[in-house]
């Protein structure tokens, strides 16, 4: 916490150093922009001084942003934990809202497709009694049934006042399917800003993690390069040429992009002494094989038993 606290430090001397060069700036910029006649050795001493100054600004902006990065990235280390929770949360969160938005719309949806059918089934069964009371009372006329045709006129003045009222009853029907198609988008809207706000804290959330990754990189190829010191000077000390380790190179990741190659083994490798690397209580105790399979045993036996067989008949 101290060392981010020495950088803010540095960071709040820079920005004070940089308002107080862009103060001595202003003044220069208004000479210079001036349309006011003025001596060439004169312009060109204030153009010079203005570009030192500038240049210095330029530098102590460009140092503080640097160092609210690391600020940043430090900062975020300390507390990773703690942020990634909450990023977890956040996500989950905005999961759940996606899912019970997506249930409205099934809801919506199922209640429009409803409406819509039913509006279509009354207008159709409306038509299709003005059509069939029209038939009867045409056919009540051709054979002079006046009983059936006076039947079948009551029947097609119900059917036209039905027709009527399907079609007000439609109208209003119209109006809730389009109100429905509304709330449709307006649910869509919601899903997809949850979608991306979803996808937003994933990707601040992956940044988090590369950050992390990135130290425990470090600290991995650190330690690889804390046996690989011993390893070289166990080579020098026997005589032996470090050919294989002199191919080694891993990247330094996070904020210095540098790299550790075999001079970093050679560095390390002259701390210690023959006495150092005897201390084996002090080496990671390697991992016995694991156990061939029972397949693979078999045929090393196998593989065995016949060059034995083999010798003895030489």
């Amino acid at each position: 916490m101290n060392e981010i606290q020495d950088l803010k430090d540095r960071r709040d001397q820079l920005l004070l150093e940089a308002d107080r060069l862009h103060a001595e700036l202003r003044p220069l910029e208004a000479v210079l922009e001036s349309e006011e006649p003025m001596e060439p050795d004169r312009k060109r001493e204030l153009r010079d001084k203005y570009n030192e100054l500038k240049r210095n600004f330029d530098s102590r902006n460009n140092n503080a942003d640097l160092l609210n990065r690391k600020i940043s990235r430090r900062e975020n280390l300390a507390n990773c934990d703690s942020l990634m929770a909450g990023y977890i949360e956040a996500m989950d969160n905005w999961t759940a809202d996606e899912q019970e938005l997506n249930e409205k719309r099934q809801s919506l949806s199922t209640r429009l497709e409803q409406i819509q059918q039913q509006a279509v089934g009354d207008i159709a069964k409306a038509r299709q009694a003005e059509t069939e009371a029209a038939t009867a009372y045409a056919q009540a006329v051709a054979w002079g049934d006046t009983e059936g045709e006076m039947t079948a006129n009551a029947d097609a003045q119900k059917a036209a006042k039905n027709l009527t009222a399907a079609a007000e009853h439609n109208r209003r029907q119209q109006l809730i399917m389009a109100a429905l198609e509304q709330e449709l988008e307006t649910v869509d809207k919601y899903i997809a800003e949850a979608q991306e706000k979803h996808k937003g804290i994933k990707r601040t959330a992956l940044w988090l993690s590369q950050t992390v990754l990135e130290e425990q990189w470090n600290e991995a190829a650190k330690a690889l390069f804390e046996v690989g010191g011993k390893l070289w000077a166990n080579y020098n000390l026997l005589g032996l040429d470090q050919v294989n380790l002199m191919k080694l190179e891993i990247p330094e990741e996070g904020e210095n992009f540098g790299k550790w190659t075999w001079q970093e083994l050679s560095d390390r490798s002259r701390q210690y002494a023959a006495k150092d690397l005897l201390q084996l209580n002090e080496q990671p105790i390697p991992q016995p094989p694991e156990q061939m399979s029972e397949p693979e045993q078999r045929e090393d036996e196998r593989n065995e038993q016949a060059n034995t067989e083999q010798r003895e008949l030489v």
